[in-house]
């Protein structure tokens, strides 16, 4: 609810005004807006969002159809299937599909909360210095059909702009976060920042082939950016996340909140790149909540999710962050020559709510442990186990922890764990009073001061376990 009226209050006063519903945004006949905005239509109450009919934008000075969404396609399959089976889907039935960031995505054309609907035009197809006309059939939204004209600002910011504003009310340089991130050039001369004002984005935000870029919030609390996106919505070769980084390097976000609002295999936020940077951060996820490639550094943030919430195979280094889980915290993938999960000064806190998807037949919670190494439903598969799989614990609080720490560690014939690093130091309770570690899983290790205070030095550096790579947060 929260998240819902910080949406609601940073909508356009002017579209909101005295006028007899419904009022569209952008206002009738408004003029400078960004051609990245999300329309939107408020009634006196929520309108029912229909399974037909027709939403059109017209260019209004040629008369030309620039963009139509046909309520009577389908968002997604919303099913879980294989890449093969999601392929010969597609070949056989159209689902609604916008490309953002070089890759397709299922959407949603209109969301409904509350007395508010909002409209998402495909991706990109508004340009500046345009009039547009925008056409509601009376079936997509009852009770009325609507329709309205509203005018483009004439130009984008200067090409070269180091700082880039994003504000869901229309009053910055974007009114989204992927307008303002497809604006940045792949690799600007100097870094780039876009701030994001206060407000709730619900949107699918990817970054693609970015370099020297900053996502700095207003307020991590108040800005919201998020979408309900999961494995059974984008299913196949689809992308799962409602925020990722894709073959980025040296990217920075700091101070705002990511949510995916779906359950399941639901990333908040998923990296693929080089030191990338994450600072007074709150990810919400469900199931793999924060899957991480390549080199990633981590402070003062928090996670949740819903079992194995951290899915990694980066060189990851967290400091002072509060992690939550229902079940497992991470199933830990590290490749063979190089770290893997490394957390110091941080707290872990299982959640004994039940899993969302067993509200209907609640079963018992999995075990709250540090991370498993299952054989992901193959009793041959041995690589799937990941051998070289490392987590590394210093100075950790916990709270609700299973006794036995870590597992299941399933060997398959043929898995050697030998080289499997699940090591603590110093344990304890979210008081500071030691845990008892005497049941801790065998493949486990305690780390002791006076004969592994080399290798705990070592582990709390982030160079060390980042390959190199000393970290500066702006």
């Amino acid at each position: 609810m929260k998240s819902l009226l910080l949406w609601a209050a940073c909508l356009p006063a002017v579209a909101w005004g005295q006028e007899a519903s419904p009022v569209p945004s952008p206002a009738p006949q408004a003029t400078g807006v960004s051609p990245d905005t999300q329309l939107a239509i408020r009634f006196d109450s929520p309108p029912t969002l229909g399974s037909s009919g027709l939403i059109r934008i017209h260019d209004a000075d040629d008369g030309r159809v620039v963009d139509t969404l046909d309520l009577a396609i389908s968002a997604s399959p919303n099913r879980r299937m294989a890449p093969a089976e999601a392929t010969a889907d597609a070949a056989k039935n159209a689902y609604q599909s916008t490309r953002i960031a070089g890759r397709d995505w299922h959407f949603r054309p209109v969301i409904v909360r509350g007395n508010v609907a909002t409209i998402y035009p495909h991706h990109g197809v508004l340009a500046y210095g345009r009039r547009y006309r925008v056409t509601v059939d009376g079936g997509v939204l009852q009770p009325a059909a609507i329709a309205w004209t509203f005018a483009t600002r004439k130009a984008p910011p200067a090409a070269d702009s180091p700082r880039l504003v994003v504000a869901a009310d229309g009053s910055g340089d974007f009114a989204t976060v992927q307008g303002a991130v497809d604006f940045v050039p792949g690799k600007p001369a100097k870094r780039v920042t876009i701030f994001i004002r206060n407000g709730f984005y619900e949107e699918i935000v990817s970054l693609a082939g970015k370099r020297n870029l900053t996502i700095r919030g207003e307020s991590r609390n108040k800005v919201q950016v998020g979408y309900a996106n999961n494995s059974a919505f984008n299913p196949g070769g689809r992308a799962r996340w409602a925020f990722s980084i894709v073959d980025g390097e040296d990217i920075q976000l700091s101070s705002f909140t990511i949510s995916n609002h779906a359950v399941g295999q639901a990333e908040a936020l998923m990296t693929r790149g080089e030191r990338i940077v994450l600072s007074d951060m709150t990810l919400n996820g469900s199931g793999d909540a924060l899957t991480t490639y390549g080199t990633l550094y981590v402070q003062d943030s928090k996670l949740t999710g819903h079992g194995d919430t951290i899915l990694g195979y980066a060189a990851a280094y967290f400091l002072r962050t509060e992690l939550q889980s229902i079940g497992p915290f991470s199933w830990t993938r590290t490749p063979a020559g190089q770290h893997g999960n490394v957390f110091v000064d941080c707290s872990f806190i299982a959640s004994d709510a039940p899993l969302p998807w067993a509200a209907s037949a609640p079963v018992a919670n999995p075990a709250a442990v540090f991370a498993r190494l299952p054989r992901n439903n193959s009793a041959t598969r041995t690589a799937d186990n990941f051998p070289h799989a490392e987590m590394v614990l210093i100075n950790t609080r916990t709270q609700g922890i299973s006794p036995e720490g870590w597992g299941p560690v399933e060997e398959a014939p043929g898995f050697d764990s030998s080289q499997v690093r699940f090591w603590e130091f110093n344990t304890t309770d979210l008081r500071g009073k030691p845990v008892d570690v005497s049941k801790r899983h065998p493949v486990s290790r305690q780390l002791r001061l006076e004969k592994d205070a080399a290798l705990i030095a070592d582990y709390k550096r982030p160079e060390f376990v980042l390959g190199g790579w000393k970290p500066v947060v702006e």
